[in-house]
């Protein structure tokens, strides 16, 4: 896109600037943000940036809130188009969604579940509901695999696990506080697969990680689910 001229902000700098911030993301890391090298970039003045952004961190809550965004419509995606009652491949679509968005956007990936940013806290009223919604994807479909009775929940909570989840249920409103046991055990196993693909923590000959996420994706589905 044409640059704006220097001071000047033109009609889509507040979607360039986001782009600018990714790019420097990607080839520096989120600690080496600065919204002067994103004015040098686009060749405009600092404070036309303030205009959109009045900080650094109000641009780094505002790049959260697009990749959890982003992140939850990746999800979404993966089981609109499928049958709801065909369980066991919703939860597999759901998580070979996670990691073909993850390894399409390592930044925006990064950004939400890796490193903190030094001295940025995350405004939780701002970044907590689009949190939230990729989360309640898959807590839906593990509801609706529960409804359908194709859940394996053959065990109980209890203690301050099993309140937790009941408080927890407040905001995702489920029939069983299993479900979203599971839902955040599933989470945790395939993000870690992920992570460890992303930040490339794998051992070398290790070259092909998609084919060890994939299998213990089959196996997260055998496990929690009854039939085919």
């Amino acid at each position: 896109m044409p640059r704006p001229k220097q001071g000047q902000p033109g009609p889509n700098l507040n979607q360039a600037i986001r782009a600018t911030a990714w790019s420097q993301i990607a080839q520096n890391g989120a600690s080496s943000l600065s919204l002067r090298a994103i004015a040098r970039e686009l060749n405009i003045t600092a404070p036309a940036i303030y205009n959109y952004f009045p900080s650094l961190y109000d641009l780094v809550t505002a790049l959260i809130v697009e990749a959890f965004n982003s992140f939850a419509e990746a999800q979404q995606s993966a089981v609109d188009p499928l049958d709801k009652n065909e369980h066991n491949q919703r939860l597999s679509a759901l998580g070979k969604a996670y990691r073909d968005w993850a390894v399409t956007y390592p930044e925006r990936y990064q950004l939400i579940f890796g490193t903190p940013i030094p001295g940025y806290h995350a405004p939780a009223e701002v970044t907590g509901p689009a949190a939230m919604c990729g989360l309640d994807v898959l807590i839906n479909v593990i509801e609706g695999a529960w409804q359908a009775g194709r859940l394996r929940c053959a065990f109980t909570l209890d203690g301050e696990l099993s309140a937790q989840l009941e408080d927890m249920k407040s905001i995702h409103p489920v029939q069983d506080a299993r479900v979203l046991y599971l839902a955040l055990v599933v989470w945790s196993r395939v993000h870690g697969l992920v992570s460890m693909e992303i930040s490339r923590q794998f051992p070398p000959m290790l070259v092909n990680p998609e084919a060890l996420y994939n299998l213990e994706l089959q196996r997260i589905v055998a496990e929690i689910l009854d039939g085919p």
